[in-house]
Order: structure tokens, then sequence, then C-alpha cells
């Protein structure tokens, strides 16, 4: 038996403001937990569901519970995170367990999990900061706020003025590197303008500017700036397949269905000659600190959701002027 007993939670996190982006906002973190014991040691991870892919905590849960009874009698735990790939979706719950048969392995055996995934020692990381969608006025007094950030990401979608966003903040801070997100607010008649406006302010990449219901209409664009695919990146896509809008993908791990996966998504991906962004949903420190094993394989890295939040766990991923630090020994890996 790969563990004694597992104890599955739902947690919520307030934030220190509202986070908007263009079709919603949010005032809290909602996670799942689900934290594996064996040996006199314990594994833990996190998910964050995610609506606009039809996961939740209810169905997230129920999933957990489903999927541990079913692989605590694999034979050993790589074996049961190669599993899980059988028995649950990509999704939230998969992200969670599989995170905790990596946290659980590293414990029993003291090794740690960067080993254990042949990936390089964990190193400080500068991540990206986020701007939530507002007012240009709004964003650029945020800009001036956060100084100390050296890449800030705007949030937008209100396609009528985000030119004059991108332009107001870079106004506000002409020393910061710009990435930006639509969230699927545009069409592909902004599109021309837009582009322009984020190129004359030296933004290096734009997330996800259609829906991804419309994004084969990129096909037909030389963009400015490169384009990366996130909702349209969604659970279970083949992200090989993207190539030909896209110049790179944004990974997550509750999209892929955990470490095991992005490691998969990501190797595809840089086949496919698509760039790499490690992300994330708005969530706690436990989701961030697998997500930062895939740092070096990245060229972009948002996991900031620990500056976002009111409070974070004990043992909490520090950042400090923008470097996100590795994760402490007594939070995860």
């Amino acid at each position: 038996m790969l563990f004694d007993h597992h104890t599955i939670a739902v947690e919520r996190w307030p934030l220190r403001t509202p986070f908007r982006i263009s079709r919603s906002a949010k005032t809290e973190a909602v996670v799942v937990t689900i934290t594996l014991e064996a040996g006199g040691v314990s594994g833990r991870g996190e998910g964050c569901p995610y609506a606009r892919y039809g996961d939740s905590p209810e169905t997230a849960v129920a999933d957990l519970k489903a999927a541990a009874a079913l692989v605590r009698d694999a034979a050993e735990l790589p074996a049961a995170r190669d599993r899980l790939a059988g028995l649950l979706p990509p999704s939230s719950a998969r992200n969670a367990l599989d995170c905790a048969l990596w946290h659980l392995e590293a414990r029993l055996t003291g090794t740690p999990v960067h080993d254990l995934a042949g990936l390089p020692p964990p190193t400080p990381l500068t991540t990206c900061f986020t701007l939530s969608l507002d007012t240009p006025e709004a964003m650029a007094a945020a800009a001036e706020r956060h100084r100390d950030q050296p890449l800030l990401k705007l949030k937008l979608g209100d396609a009528a003025r985000d030119a004059a966003r991108i332009a107001a903040v870079r106004t506000a801070r002409p020393d910061a590197r710009l990435v930006a997100d639509a969230n699927e607010g545009w069409r592909f008649a902004d599109l021309p303008p837009l582009l322009a406006a984020a190129a004359s302010a030296g933004v290096e990449l734009i997330e996800q500017p259609l829906p991804a219901s419309d994004d084969y209409t990129l096909r037909e664009v030389t963009p400015a700036v490169p384009l990366c695919a996130d909702e349209s990146a969604a659970p279970g896509s083949d992200v090989t397949a993207l190539s030909d809008r896209y110049q790179a993908v944004n990974i997550k791990l509750d999209k892929t269905g955990g470490l095991t996966a992005a490691l998969a998504a990501i190797a595809s991906a840089r086949a496919a000659g698509c760039r790499i962004m490690v992300g994330s949903m708005v969530s706690t420190s436990l989701s961030m600190a697998p997500a930062a094993l895939l740092g070096p394989l990245a060229d972009w890295v948002d996991l900031d959701s620990p500056a976002l939040l009111a409070r974070d766990r004990d043992d909490a991923m520090a950042i400090t002027g923008g470097i996100l630090a590795p994760p402490p020994p007594g939070l995860w890996g």
C-alpha cells in the first residue's frame, strides 16, 4: 500500500484586492488539497478548480476521493502517477494528487522532487507581477506603486481602451518589461491596432487575444508581438497543434493535470517550436512550488499568486523585487 491515509479539503484564501480579468473578478482563491500519509511522513498537493474548463471544488473533491482509493495500491509511486492519466482527465484534482504523490516519494526516499524528475535544482526566478484590468489611469498608478517589480503582466480584454492601458503603463514604467493577457477579450478586427500599440510599447508577449473558438483566424496573422496560447491550450489539448497560430504556450499544472504531464507538455511544445510560459491559477504557494521547478525550462514565469493573497501558507514562497525564491523545504518538494 502506497499510503495509509489521505485527507481532502476545500480551502478559501482571501486576496489583497479584487483580481479582475476580461470575463470575471474574484476576491478569494478557492483551492482543493490532498494530503497522503505513509511511513510517518506526508505528501501534499493543491489544485485550483477553474470554471472556464467545467471544473469545480465539488467535482474535484469527488474525483480525488475516487482516484486516491484506486492508486493507493499501486506497486510504487511512479506507477501510481502513471496510472492517474487513465483515471482522471487533466484537471485540478489530477494536479493535486499527482503533486502529492511526487511530494510523498520525495519525503519517503529523502530525494528532492527535482532530482526525481531529472530537473535542475530550484533557483530564484523572475516572475510576472499582475496588474488587474482597470482604467488606464488606475493601471498606471498600480504600475507606479510597484516600481520594484521588473516584469509586469497587464490584464486586458476591453479592446476599446486597451491601447490606452498599454500606453499608460508604459509611460508610468518606462523601465519595466511588459507582457499582456487579453483573456479572450479581443476580436479579429481589433488585432491590427492593438498589436501595433503593444509593439510600440515594447510588449514582449500577448496571451490569448481571441476566444479559443475563434483562434483559427490567427493563422492569417503575422503578429508584431508573439502570441501565447492559454485558454486555447485547454485541459487535454494537443499543444503541438497550436504552433500554426501561436508562438508560445502557457503551461499550467491545473490544465495539464500535474507535474508529470506538464513535463511532457513542455517537451512537446518545444519540439513544435513554441516558447514557454509557466503560469498558474490564483492559488497558494503550495501550487506555486511544483510549478516553480519548471522555471528553468521556461521563457517567462508567471507565478505571482503569493503576492496577490492577503495571507498565504506557513513556509510560503517569498517574492521580493519580482524575484520568486525557491520553495522552502517545509512547503513542498
